[in-house]
């Protein structure tokens, strides 16, 4: 649907966002680990560190070769496993682009919790879907979702680079575009989807992000950016005049203009 490239928000409370960077090395040197393995390491990963229903609600049982954390440690593990470069790099982008700023607005060790969090929701809610399913569920999706409905939540207005259709450079407010792209997860889950993609995972993370964020959120973050101050026109007479403070204006529902 759209893919993107830049925000115009700065960080406010953090110098660096490293765990936003920590987050993408992990899932960049995990695929290239299963990867360079061969397809034999890529199988035995996804099934030994994939999250698969059946196999979680013991409803059915793992060939003990693929067996190597257990069962319930995969509500993580699946978030760090991606199928080929395009799933990989879809998902960081996203997280490059809107993590540091959630990262920025929650402090550090409680982003990680948060982002930690989401990605177990969206394993439940997959799980609660299809119990019965022996497909292994992979990658960062439900916990990027999280991190998606969260900047929305808090940077409605901030202008955000992005291509439509892969193509067609547009630069938008956050409100239209991620709330178009939560309302696109919602309806495909609701009819069903795809069946290569797991939409209840997407959406699992994203109740857990629009929850979480009001819980999480650093004392003072206000739950929707500030408003742009203009400073009053300063009127010039003999002598030069100094304004103390820029004046603001009405405050704006949707804060940041």
């Amino acid at each position: 649907m759209f893919i993107p490239l830049h925000d115009s928000n700065h960080l406010r409370s953090i110098q660096l966002q490293y765990v936003t960077f920590g987050l993408i090395a992990v899932n960049v040197i995990v695929y290239l680990v299963t990867t360079v393995g061969g397809e034999r390491v890529s199988t035995a990963a996804v099934l030994g560190l994939g999250f698969i229903p059946s196999v979680v609600y013991d409803t059915a049982e793992l060939p003990a070769q693929f067996i190597v954390i257990p069962e319930r440690l995969s509500y993580l593990t699946y978030a760090f496993l991606h199928a080929d470069i395009f799933h990989l790099g879809g998902n960081m982008l996203f997280l490059w682009v809107f993590g540091d700023n959630v990262e920025d607005a929650l402090g550090h060790l409680r982003y990680l919790a948060f982002y930690l969090l989401c990605a177990i929701a969206g394993a439940f809610v997959h799980g609660l879907v299809a119990p019965h399913s022996q497909e292994p569920l992979i990658g960062a999706s439900g916990a990027v979702a999280g991190v998606v409905v969260a900047y929305l939540v808090l940077y409605p207005r901030v202008k955000v680079w992005i291509l439509a259709f892969g193509r067609i450079p547009l630069r938008i407010p956050a409100y239209i575009v991620l709330a178009l792209w939560i309302l696109v997860q919602v309806v495909m889950f609701l009819a069903g989807g795809e069946d290569q993609i797991s939409w209840a995972c997407h959406v699992g993370g994203i109740l857990a992000g629009g929850v979480l964020v009001f819980v999480l959120r650093r004392r003072g973050v206000p739950l929707s950016d500030e408003e742009i101050v203009v400073p009053v026109p300063v009127e010039m007479g003999d002598e030069p005049r100094a304004v103390d403070s820029p004046a603001r204006g009405p405050a704006s529902p949707w804060g940041r203009q």
